[in-house]
């Protein structure tokens, strides 16, 4: 018996140590990144259960390979919560309660060829667990946050200075950051939370957009910050030249550079057509005229309290307010509007429309990803012959809370 616990003790250290390290796509470190420090991610596998029958687990791991994992009998497993860096508070579940969609770190004897492993412990989140979460931080996100273009970066004295974007006009939020502060960067060429990194202060520039959540000062003009995501994206707002469905890119001919851009539309592109009534409505609303924020088209597009939509499944909008469809100042919050509007697809795109886009930066390769793009578009574009920067689009998911903080 005395071996035997000593075993486990030593057991649960060793994982202890794999998952400071490993898990979990909702600490919000990238689990491919993290599988690089320390031991090798062949040897501790971590990804997401693809299909499983009795003892045999096909696991899509982060790091892309595929692995046939088959239980031990006398294999321990562990259930942990979401964002959990040690086993102080696992419990034991079995191994027929383990689902596809689940989230596991598998250790164990990896065969020769690196596709088989013989799991000897399993470490385990459940799906529904992490879905839980992601509404959490949603709601947190849309609650506490805040975001903006960056205005000026002062690393020394840990602040950030954001000019955020609404119909009523341009307002200054101070961020300060702490020690404790969370902050992360988006890859150049993804438009996934998960691919963010773990970085600082020190890299965000002027011309960025950063999105913060926090505690705010009573008037709004400051916010300490316990998380910031930050990216450098481009906006686009022209016409569409060209749709081509087997590459699933566009050709847009951009306003302010006249000169094409290639946009390629990916499973994680947030894609909407606005309907002629709500796009007016913007238009309106930009020329300062129209109805007020919560009236009208918006009012009418807005659902009951506790219906989809009701409240807002991304972080706040594109000027910090959050609820409705505007703050008590009657801003009108584009995050929320363009989240009630159904999504569209590439087939919903043709040559002549208009759209206005937030992509990644693009690599040395050419072309760009979509983040979020919008069509239907041509009344905003026509209130906004000088150019689009009084409604810039968020870059951030519709659906998700600053990106996508947690698949």
């Amino acid at each position: 018996m005395a071996l035997d616990r000593r075993m486990l003790i030593v057991w649960q250290l060793a994982v202890s140590a794999c998952l400071i390290v490993t898990l979990l796509v909702t600490s919000g470190v990238s689990s491919a990144q993290a599988q690089t420090e320390g031991a090798s991610a062949a040897a501790k596998p971590i990804g997401t259960i693809k299909t499983i029958s009795g003892n045999a687990i096909t696991l899509a791991s982060d790091a892309g390979p595929v692995f046939n994992v088959s239980v031990d009998d006398s294999a321990k497993i562990l259930r942990i919560e979401p964002g959990a860096k040690d086993l102080k508070n696992a419990s034991p579940m079995q191994l027929q309660d383990l689902q596809v969609g689940d989230r596991i770190l598998v250790l164990g004897k990896v065969s020769d060829d690196g596709h088989s492993v013989v799991a000897t412990a399993v470490v385990a989140i459940k799906k529904a667990d992490v879905t839980s979460k992601q509404e959490r931080d949603r709601q947190d996100w849309q609650r506490r946050g805040v975001g903006g273009l960056v205005n000026a970066v002062d690393p020394a004295a840990g602040t950030i200075t954001i000019s955020t974007q609404s119909f009523a006009g341009a307002k200054s939020v101070v961020i300060q950051v702490s020690r404790d502060t969370i902050v992360r960067r988006y890859a150049a060429d993804s438009v996934k939370f998960d691919d963010a990194r773990p970085s600082s202060v020190g890299e965000i520039r002027p011309g960025d957009q950063v999105r913060a959540r926090g505690m705010r000062s009573p008037d709004g003009s400051q916010l300490a910050a316990d998380e910031i995501v930050s990216g450098a994206f481009r906006n686009i707002a022209g016409l569409i030249a060209s749709v081509d469905a087997s590459t699933n890119t566009i050709s847009v001919t951009d306003l302010i550079s006249k000169k094409p851009v290639t946009v390629k539309i990916s499973a994680e592109s947030q894609v909407r057509k606005l309907p002629p009534q709500m796009a007016q409505f913007l238009a309106l609303r930009l020329k300062g005229g129209g109805p007020t924020a919560g009236n009208g088209v918006a009012g009418a597009a807005q659902p009951a309290a506790g219906q989809p939509g009701g409240a807002s499944r991304g972080p706040a909008s594109a000027d910090g307010s959050a609820g409705g469809t505007g703050d008590r100042g009657g801003r009108a919050d584009l995050q929320q509007i363009l989240s009630r509007v159904p999504p569209a697809s590439l087939a919903d795109l043709q040559k002549g429309d208009a759209v206005m886009i937030v992509s990644t930066q693009g690599t040395d390769s050419g072309g760009v990803t979509a983040i979020t793009l919008v069509a239907g578009v041509e009344p905003i574009l026509q209130a906004t012959p000088n150019g689009t920067q009084s409604m810039i689009l968020p870059p951030w998911s519709l659906d998700a809370p600053g990106g996508d903080a947690a698949q």
